[in-house]
């Protein structure tokens, strides 16, 4: 779910969390809820209890609740009496996991764990998702795709400059991207996993 490097200053649009909001996000139907108001734009609850297999009921209370910790906001130029639109209120989340660890509130701690989990859930489902649907994308697409792991022996110092590189590549073409794709070009929205983490030697 982070979408903005874990250093300097959060970019526009996007949230950094801190331990009251991190409680009021650790829960897996809001970060489902967040994350399609964020890919597909705004939505009813019913609306996205329809994308999410969820009932509507749950979906509207968690709204609510994603409303409360300035997550979400009512979209007004789409609202009616009856039907309340919802949209997201940023473009990301900035989450620095390091800074939360030895936080002596057990709940804060429990909330890391459960965010984590649920991101890694998420990205395992977007992957395979993926490639259940490989036959019907165009052989460029197929071609382009990437499924890649690599070991590389190095000091934390070393692993934090590699994520601030790789996180640089990844806004360097966001923002090479004008919205306005060539006559012809296949453009899809892309996701793009990055997971670095240690191994035990043995």
């Amino acid at each position: 779910m982070p979408d903005e490097p874990a250093t300097g200053a959060p970019g526009p649009g996007v949230i950094s969390l801190d331990p009251r909001t991190l409680r009021g996000l650790a829960h897996p139907l809001r970060i489902r809820l967040l994350a399609a108001l964020r890919e597909y734009g705004p939505a009813t609850a019913s609306g996205l209890a329809a994308r999410l297999g969820e009932s509507s009921g749950a979906t509207s209370y968690h709204l609510r609740q994603l409303a409360a910790y300035g997550f979400v906001e009512e979209d007004p130029g789409r609202g009616t009496a009856r039907e309340r639109w919802w949209k997201a209120a940023h473009s990301g989340t900035r989450f620095n996991a390091a800074g939360f660890l030895a936080h002596a509130d057990p709940d804060v701690r429990a909330a890391i764990g459960l965010l984590g989990r649920e991101v890694a859930a998420t990205h395992a489902a977007e992957l395979q998702a993926w490639l259940d649907s490989l036959d019907g994308w165009s052989p460029q697409w197929r071609e382009a795709f990437d499924l890649s792991d690599f070991a590389l022996r190095l000091t934390p110092g070393r692993a934090r400059a590699l994520r601030a590189e790789l996180h640089a590549v990844v806004e360097s073409y966001r923002d090479a991207d004008t919205g306005q794709p060539d006559e012809g070009d296949d453009a899809a929205l892309v996701r793009v996993h990055l997971h670095a983490f240690p191994r035990a030697a043995d």
